[in-house]
């Protein structure tokens, strides 16, 4: 049977070679290769600070604290737990928004409705490879002086009018197995404000100022004061040089990830039973992921099961929903009617850099079958 994964991450010699000067170097912790990365990141971005972490949890958690967000955050609910866990965790509340019918991002409409002076932040959260409507959501946060934190984890390298996703607020950006670009497990956090940066940096290493590698210069290395109680969130020098490779091809990957939602769309596009992915006119859309969502007519549970007992790696991004989640189910939210309509009827598809037209074809042979 043809097996077609949900997702296969890019890695060639590059890769290999980069990650392997490092070892063979011996310095294997938070090191020269970040700062790469960071530098690098942050250039590519148009922005003053990239900071590398662990995960885009870690990012969005000291998104959260190193602004002093103590109140409300309104994020949508049609997301990855890990959006609102980082809220809670740095000490604020989630308030959980609606979604828009087309693209599945936070409704900018539903977003004032739930502003109240408890309010401090939004995060709107960038869904499979495309932004949210960021020029509303930069009028609310203008309009009641509100901090913005993107969850732009699904959207390394997409644009919004020209700028880049996590370039409108502070940016969080994840660098797992299944994203644009990975390192396995890791984020980046960029910032234009000094401030923020300075001190997201000294939290994520134990709330010391200069790390280990920073200090090797200093004429006591070994002296380690902590100015604030932080945390290890750091990413290792290992995994930050492969992240600068991965950075480099990362507008190839994307160019190839377009092309092959566009085979999709060609494909699908006359399946009455299925509705494609809407594209904003001022959008550039990276497909982090390729989703369909099916007529209320189909089981989706059912239809994804069909699809991985022929081998394709379908998937389901997000059920259920933060709001549904025992944890969560009692927190203030408004009304939830498009984001559990969506998340019963959503259908992550396979598609990654190198995926072979062939494999598309089966994918949507297979569809075809299951939906007649």
């Amino acid at each position: 049977m043809r097996k077609i994964p949900l997702c296969i991450p890019e890695i060639d010699e590059r890769e290999i070679e980069t990650v392997s000067n490092v070892i063979r170097s011996g310095w294997l912790a938070h090191g020269e290769m970040n700062k790469k990365l960071e530098e690098n990141f942050a250039k590519y971005m148009g922005v003053k600070h990239a900071i590398s972490m662990n995960s885009c949890a870690s990012c969005l958690h000291l998104a959260v604290e190193a602004q002093g967000i103590k109140g409300e955050v309104i994020l949508p609910s049609f997301t990855f737990v890990a959006s609102a866990n980082a809220i809670v965790k740095a000490g604020a509340m989630p308030v959980f928004a609606d979604i828009e019918e087309d693209t599945y991002t936070i409704d900018p409409k539903e977003i004032e409705k739930l502003i109240t002076d408890k309010t401090e932040a939004i995060m709107p959260v960038h869904f499979a490879g495309q932004c949210a409507d960021m020029d509303s959501i930069m009028r609310i946060a203008n309009k009641y002086n509100l901090k913005v934190i993107e969850d732009s984890a699904e959207d390394i390298g997409g644009e919004y009018n020209g700028k880049k996703a996590g370039t409108f607020g502070v940016g969080c950006y994840s660098l797992f197995a299944t994203k644009n670009m990975t390192t396995g497990e890791g984020g980046l956090l960029t910032t234009d404000d000094d401030e923020i940066a300075e001190k997201v940096r000294t939290l994520l290493g134990h709330g010391i100022r200069k790390t280990t590698y920073d200090r090797e210069s200093m004429k006591k290395a070994w002296y380690r004061s902590a100015d604030m109680a932080g945390y290890n969130f750091r990413l290792s020098n290992v995994l930050a040089a492969m992240g600068t490779v991965q950075l480099d091809k990362l507008d190839d990957m994307n160019k190839n990830r377009r092309e092959a939602a566009s085979i999709y769309n060609d494909l699908l596009k006359g399946n009455k039973k299925i509705k494609i992915p809407f594209v904003r006119e001022n959008s550039y859309h990276v497909y982090q992921m390729y989703t369909i969502l099916l007529d209320e007519s189909i089981d989706r549970d059912e239809f994804v099961t069909k699809l991985n007992e022929n081998g394709i790696g379908a998937s389901v991004h997000f059920a259920p929903s933060v709001h549904e989640m025992p944890v969560y189910k009692d927190s203030k939210r408004g009304s939830m009617a498009v984001t559990e309509r969506v998340n019963k009827h959503i259908v992550t598809l396979p598609i990654y850099p190198k995926i072979a037209k062939e494999d598309i074809e089966y994918v949507v042979d297979n569809i075809e079958k299951f939906t007649k």
